[in-house]
């Protein structure tokens, strides 16, 4: 199967920024599509069905689970999470860009399947601000934010797993760093060449 397009993979501990820088790089660069994961979590304040995530019952999940639907799946905090196998194969297979906002477990098992994804892991400055992010939030009790922070040390164990690691300490700047990573990507020689076949043909 040809690969025209990207595919991205970005993880991060809870509350490291992900989403916000999620959300800013997609408004910088619009060839960027982001991959809408299932998940049996309720919806946060502002999340919206069929855009930040398919919200769906437990048993939904698990039947699409039993049938083979999902890339990759995980439980996290309690929650189900699954990328859908079929959105993966078309974005790609027509040359477009693909992101995909997964933890690690999931990443491992998308780049078994796609070796050639790339792997961004974003970290904290510090673990005093996640704490502190993690608080600001006001989202969760001081218990499940103490379960989440022994969670985050867990998951950045593994950021030696992943191609490009970017510290979200100043915002504006990690989203630059995000950025410069896919411009990288897309001048790589195997994804130039075949972007400009034609133009190549006229010039040799």
């Amino acid at each position: 199967m040809t690969i025209a397009g990207n595919l991205f993979i970005i993880t991060a501990a809870s509350g490291a920024g992900k989403t916000s820088l999620v959300r800013a790089l997609l408004a910088a660069d619009t060839q960027l599509k982001r991959s809408v994961s299932y998940t049996t979590r309720s919806p946060r304040p502002g999340e919206v069905d069929g855009v930040d995530y398919h919200f769906v019952d437990e048993a939904r999940f698990l039947h699409m689970l039993r049938d083979g639907e999902f890339l990759e799946s995980a439980e996290v905090h309690g929650a189900h999470y699954g990328t859908a196998q079929t959105c993966v194969d078309t974005t790609l297979q027509a040359g477009d860009d693909l992101l995909l906002e997964i933890d690690w477990q999931g990443a491992a098992q998308v780049r078994s399947l796609y070796p050639q994804a790339i792997g961004i892991f974003i970290l904290p400055p510090s673990i005093k601000a996640l704490d502190r992010r993690l608080h600001q939030r006001g989202q969760d009790s001081a218990q499940v934010i103490a379960r989440r922070l022994a969670a985050a040390r867990e998951e950045m164990s593994h950021v030696a797993e992943f191609d490009y690691v970017i510290i979200n300490d100043l915002f504006e700047v990690a989203v630059e760093d995000l950025l410069a990573v896919i411009r990288t990507q897309r001048l790589r020689r195997d994804k130039q060449l075949w972007r400009h076949q034609e133009l190549l043909q006229k010039l040799m």
